[in-house]
């Protein structure tokens, strides 16, 4: 039995960090419009980016070559992380 729950431990630690990869994307894009009220970027994919409340939009500004990872939630792209590139 200790040698069957340790095998699936490990099989379950092995699948577990591909499972969290699977769900994020990232895109670099140039900033088409920041909307600080309604908490959101667009880029020149024409989508647009929810940003989390905590966010800062300090230095952002259109034009802006950028590289965003996101992970889509109930349809919307949320930010997780934001580059600048320079």
């Amino acid at each position: 039995m200790r040698v069957v729950i340790s095998l699936l431990l490990g099989a379950a630690s092995l699948l577990s960090p591909i499972a969290a990869f699977a769900g994020s994307h990232d895109v670099e894009a140039t900033i088409a419009a920041v909307n600080v009220d309604g908490m959101s970027l667009m880029l020149d994919d024409g989508k647009t980016y929810t940003v989390p409340d905590e966010f800062n939009f300090e230095g952002l500004e259109k034009g802006q070559k950028v590289i965003v990872f996101y992970t889509e939630v109930d349809g919307k792209r949320v930010i997780d992380d934001l580059e600048v590139v320079q």
